[in-house]
């Protein structure tokens, strides 16, 4: 690995080397482990998996930083966008946050909605890692009066139930364990985790079985040309199966998936012939997903035209996608950072709050290389900002 990644601590470099040796006695019972459980494994893995474990995750102290760790403005702009949809559905309308990361969107969230006058029911927040749930608890109930965090109420598993509502995510498809195919002679791989003859680890490409081979050929089909040989990426053929687990239930309301990624025709250009997946390690972004397990955050892109199509498959539309920048906009940032500028009296302060709009909107920052869509169901009408509607691009997916 590179010199330029930071050393791990004695400490971190102990917490790997258990997760290693579970991986390798894991493969060494059962053979090569499919990447996407390799990556669930180094994500999730109790105790050990990076968002299962104590370390910092989010912020200038983790290893990446997402938009509602910047400040308030983009859960602001968020529930400017849906409190409409809310206000609509009424008293019984819940809202569902996927992966509640440190608590800062939450936090911002519940604010906003107190100050919209549109309290939901219940704030849901779906959270598999007892320790960040831990970590957003201590931090609303720290921050928020008692009877407003009160409101919010963390789930093992999505609602069985039916429900109306909003359902957010940032930040979370990227993070759903991927399969990394390959293509060899015409055909499908699939790429493995396997043993070296010194018990490293390695990567290894077998033929690909049906479902991955049957997704792989969809995207194919959708582009109107074969993936030459030697060409290698990610694709996610749970995505439907994911989306109905966990909006199945809801029966009217909106979704809004806020992730970086691309349009598929730009997804799978022929020059990104090694896909897009990265490692996090202490905010440097490097290739190597094997390094140091479960001390990494392992990513990929987003396909929102895979997710367009999970999205109708599950009996929703796509009510709006577009860059974030332009979702910003359109719900409303230059009235909130207006409202927020004129209360700043100090320079410092005021500085904070422009730097933070330049993280969001610049096109090299989030504002271009984040996407927004919008998916609705069950709703007579579709309640969202005229200004973000005006600026929706879904005729490119």
């Amino acid at each position: 690995m590179p010199s330029r990644l930071p050393e791990p601590s004695a400490d971190e470099r102990a917490h790997s080397d258990h997760l290693l040796q579970l991986l390798r006695e894991q493969i060494a019972s059962h053979g090569p482990l499919p990447f996407s459980q390799y990556m669930e494994r180094c994500l999730y893995t109790p105790g050990l998996g990076y968002y299962s474990a104590g370390k910092t995750k989010f912020g200038a102290a983790g290893d990446f930083v997402t938009a509602p760790e910047l400040g308030d403005l983009f859960a602001r702009c968020v529930i400017n966008a849906v409190q409409p949809t809310l206000a609509m559905l009424g008293d019984d309308a819940d809202f569902l946050e996927l992966g509640g990361g440190s608590g800062a969107f939450a936090e911002a969230a519940l604010k906003a909605l107190v100050a919209d006058g549109t309290l939901p029911r219940q704030y849901l927040i779906l959270e598999p890692s007892a320790d960040l749930r831990e970590r957003q608890n201590e931090r609303l109930h720290a921050n928020l009066p008692a009877e407003l965090s009160a409101r919010v109420q963390w789930l093992d598993r999505p609602p069985e139930q039916d429900w109306r509502g909003v359902l957010f995510a940032n930040e979370v498809i990227d993070a759903l364990p991927a399969t990394r195919f390959a293509m060899r002679a015409g055909e499908v791989y699939e790429e493995y985790v396997a043993l070296d003859g010194e018990g490293r680890l390695m990567r290894i490409d077998r033929p690909a079985d049906a479902l991955v081979a049957g997704a792989v050929r969809h995207v194919e089909r959708d582009l109107g040309s074969d993936f030459v040989d030697g060409y290698r990426s990610e694709i996610l053929p749970q995505l439907p199966y994911w989306i109905q687990a966990v909006a199945g239930s809801l029966t009217a309301g909106l979704m809004l998936f806020v992730d970086y990624g691309y349009v598929r025709r730009e997804f799978y250009l022929p020059e990104r012939d090694d896909g897009t997946l990265m490692a996090h390690y202490r905010h440097h972004a490097h290739n190597d997903p094997l390094y140091l397990p479960g001390l990494n955050d392992l990513t990929a892109s987003v396909d929102f035209t895979a997710l367009a199509e999970a999205g109708n498959s599950a009996g929703f539309g796509v009510a709006a996608y577009l860059p974030q920048a332009q979702f910003l906009i359109g719900a409303g940032l230059q009235e909130i950072f207006e409202s927020e500028q004129a209360k700043i009296a100090d320079e410092h302060s005021r500085y904070r709050l422009a730097q933070q709009v330049k993280r969001l909107m610049l096109p090299d920052q989030m504002g271009e290389r984040f996407q927004a869509m919008l998916l609705a169901r069950g709703l007579d009408v579709l309640p969202l900002p005229a200004e973000l509607l005006a600026a929706d691009q879904g005729g490119r997916l």
